[in-house]
């Protein structure tokens, strides 16, 4: 193939990013491939490729406006600093004359037809009867049955090349090499959900792109064939930009105002903390210790799990540290239970706990009979010659579920829970080297295991431990809901949490892990001490113990934790929900009720991150609004711990950050849409209506409290970190990577620096800082060959 056109779909190709499916939805930035170009240059090509708004719509700022989330000081003199003398209302309106008018969508019938093939195609078993030749891919199946599509006129299959890359040499030959990026940006951006799908297929490796296998060549090819065939243009026609530089200006001041009102209020809420590492001696051991992952979710129930008794929280990154799958005993399918930007090092399965092997065996037969039934009543309810005697017959059945779907969704939730958790009562989770089936032993070495719990307590800055320490994975639970992996733990690719937490705990727990962390990393771990995995379920606030094994010296322990947890969960579900009675029966309803269409908000609000210590926030009501991982600078002399702080969990969370920002500025495009006329197709994606393009993100009901009134505000991230200045700037000397996140204003870094009475400073450009602090101290200058840095005022 011309290697001129491979390198144009290469460079063409930044302009999509992932869509992820609806059973890992992980939220990502869907202008991941613009992240090496200024945040202000970005939002004006995707503008332009995509048609879309990239904005917060104005009725969003008079919002802000009105609820004082903007603060009309701040946003007054942002417009002085730009010369603008026009009153707030003024260029409001000004915005609100040149709102962006979407052009209609001259490809309208190609995008059409294109999503229909794409459908038949991708279909991940959703479809009873399966598009023919999908194992020759994507282009050749499509070649063979396109001769048959009345839509695209009457075509013989010797006038169709026989590959992807001799349809695109001849469509191409009478355009200039200087045309084929622009040709290619214009094609991949018209379906950017399907496209971006395909390009998750790619990268994710799975099974149904090995065995059915679709490229952006192919793609491209047949959709260039396409346009063609029905006399449509290849080459894009230069579209006017509907929204003159000016409006951009002031949206993009607006935003900054919004943005830095927030970070105002943020800096006034530490600067009143008693900022100190938790100190444990003899007389002040914690009850219990408990990790929860740092979403946002965790900043609610860490406070009120506090509140109810001598328990101390720490924040950490929901995988728990673990590079690990997740082969599932309920269907056998591997899932990925780490971030998507860490490659899985190993495979975690089921084993029968000591002395329940009887109990597994009668589970597993359990699931067996479960899934046969469920099958069979499939194939009866889609095979034709049985559908409509189905239909009439089990009419009475599926009526009483009807009912008691309706009226006792508590009722059922609570049912359904309990068998879902007969599981962890009598299994333990085994790992072993990934894609190492053959191994049915603990398939690591020592070493590994010390690594895995050592880095937990390291980046926490970790050093004491009470007699009970919880690892807290997070899950969801809703009904009805085709985007409920996006609720579960993002940290653990859109899977729960609790997997990778009984994982760790049990590692912890080995006498030969505790004997090496005493011996070689100078972490002592009481003999007293005993790990449990647990899960937090964000939808109720209920926090489930995986205590089968606990020993009988700490069930009086574990007794009065469990009691406390119960109080938490009251206490956390009337603060979330706003109901003083019955707030727990109104969280469980809201879960199995499958009219709900918001059965809880996520990470909706997000729009910070902290890492420090707990006092740092402890005293405080941060409104779920921020992530917190707990972090000790003087436990982390050279920042090593830092650094993997910034390089992992900062990155994850500023892709949710804009996973979310450009889901609600234009819901349309970047978003999920509303949730009212929703189609799943494939079982991997949703549809708005009949067909069109794949929606990649969430849906307005999660982002908007009414039609026209937001709850999520989009705010770019703000990063607080409790350290010193001087690390802080060695570490981003060392990562170009997240120097040229800051540098072109993805991302808000601040620093509060402790050797320096914890005056803040917020990061400008190419590693040089500004106190916005009330601090009496100012930063000293650091040492030339450590980094280039400047201060002002």
């Amino acid at each position: 193939m011309n290697q001129e056109i491979r390198k144009s779909i290469d460079e063409a190709a930044k302009v999509i990013g992932k869509t992820w499916p609806l059973y890992t939805f992980v939220a990502s930035n869907p202008l991941a491939g613009y992240e090496n170009m200024k945040f202000s240059d970005a939002l004006k090509s995707a503008e332009k490729n995509f048609n879309a708004q990239v904005f917060p719509e104005v009725k969003l700022y008079r919002q802000a406006l009105e609820k004082g989330a903007i603060d009309s000081s701040i946003l007054a003199s942002h417009l002085e600093n730009n010369g603008i003398t026009a009153s707030t209302e003024e260029c409001l309106q000004l915005i609100a004359s040149q709102k962006q008018t979407k052009d209609l969508n001259p490809t309208h019938t190609v995008d059409r037809i294109m999503a229909k093939w794409l459908a038949l195609f991708m279909d991940e078993g959703l479809a009873e009867w399966e598009m023919p030749f999908k194992s020759e891919g994507f282009y050749t199946a499509w070649r063979f049955l396109v001769i048959y599509d009345s839509e695209t006129g009457k075509t013989a299959l010797k006038d169709i090349p026989k590959s992807s890359e001799e349809t695109l040499m001849q469509l191409l030959k009478e355009y200039n090499q200087s045309d084929y990026t622009t040709i290619f940006e214009h094609h991949l951006a018209a379906l950017p959900g399907w496209t971006g799908y395909i390009n998750h297929r790619i990268v994710s490796g799975s099974d149904w792109q090995k065995d059915f296998p679709i490229s952006l060549i192919d793609y491209l090819a047949v959709r260039l064939w396409t346009t063609q065939k029905l006399k449509l243009a290849i080459l894009p026609k230069v579209i006017k930009e509907t929204v003159s530089s000016e409006v951009s200006k002031l949206q993009h001041i607006f935003l900054k105002a919004w943005e830095q009102s927030w970070q105002t209020q943020l800096v006034k809420t530490l600067e009143n903390q008693n900022i100190k590492p938790a100190q444990i001696n003899e007389t002040n051991i914690p009850d219990a210790q408990m990790v929860f992952c740092i979403d946002t979710r965790s900043e609610l129930i860490r406070r009120h799990v506090e509140s109810t008794g001598n328990y101390e929280t720490y924040g950490y990154a929901g995988f728990f540290g673990i590079a690990m799958d997740y082969k599932s005993l309920d269907d056998g399918i591997i899932r990925k239970a780490c971030p998507p930007i860490v490659s899985s090092a190993y495979t975690v399965r089921e084993a029968a706990q000591t002395t329940k092997e009887l109990d597994l065996k009668a589970y597993e037969r359990k699931i067996q009979v479960s899934n046969f039934k469920a099958y069979f009543l499939k194939r009866m309810k889609n095979m034709l010659p049985s559908a409509f005697g189905y239909v009439e017959g089990s009419g009475l059945f599926y009526g009483l579920s009807l009912i008691g779907r309706t009226l006792l969704p508590r009722q059922l939730y609570k049912a359904n829970k309990l068998k879902a958790l007969k599981q962890e009562h009598v299994c333990q989770p085994d790992i072993h080297i990934a894609n190492n089936d053959n191994d049915i032993s603990f398939g690591i070495t020592l070493e590994e295991k010390v690594s895995i719990v050592k880095s937990a307590f390291k980046l926490t800055g970790w050093k004491q431990f009470a007699p009970l320490v919880i690892f807290a994975g997070h899950g969801s639970h809703s009904a009805n809901n085709p985007f409920s992996s996006s609720l579960d733990c993002g940290a653990c690719a859109a899977s729960p949490g609790r997997h990778n937490a009984r994982m760790l705990a049990k590692l912890a727990n080995l006498p030969e892990v505790k004997n090496a962390l005493a011996e070689f990393h100078d972490i002592l771990i009481s003999e007293n001490t005993f790990f449990i995995g647990a899960e937090h379920n964000t939808t109720t606030d209920a926090i489930v113990l995986f205590d089968s094994e606990v020993p009988e010296s700490h069930k009086p322990l574990v007794h009065n934790l469990k009691s406390n947890l119960v109080i938490a969960q009251q206490n956390a579900t009337q603060d979330r929900l706003g109901s003083q009675r019955n707030s727990v029966s109104h969280a469980q309803k809201k879960a199995n009720d499958w009219g709900e269409t918001r059965p809880e908000w996520g990470l909706a609000k997000n729009a910070g991150f902290i890492v420090g210590p707990r006092s740092l926030t402890k005293n405080t009501n941060l409104n779920s609004r921020c992530f917190l991982h707990s972090y000790d600078w003087k436990q982390d002399a050279e920042g090593k711990a830092l650094e993997g702080i910034m390089q992992g969990p900062m990155v994850v969370t500023q892709w949710i950050n804009n996973h979310y920002y450009f889901s609600t500025v234009d819901n349309n495009v970047f978003g999920g849409g509303s949730k009212i006329t929703h189609n799943i197709t494939g079982k991997f994606g949703v549809v708005q209506g009949n067909g069109g393009d794949l929606k990649m993100g969430l849906p307005l009901q999660s982002l908007n409290s009414s039609d026209d009134t937001m709850y999520h505000q989009p705010l770019r991230l703000t990063v607080m970190i409790q350290a010193p200045i001087t690390i802080v700037s060695d570490i981003l000397v060392r990562n170009e990577n997240l120097k040229l996140l800051l540098d072109n204003e993805w991302i808000y870094l601040m620093v509060m620096d402790p050797n320096q009475n914890n005056a803040m400073f917020r990061y400008k450009k190419s590693i040089q800082w500004e106190a916005v602090s009330k601090k009496d101290s100012r930063a000293t200058m650091p040492k030339k060959d450590k980094a280039e840095l400047a201060y002002s005022e």
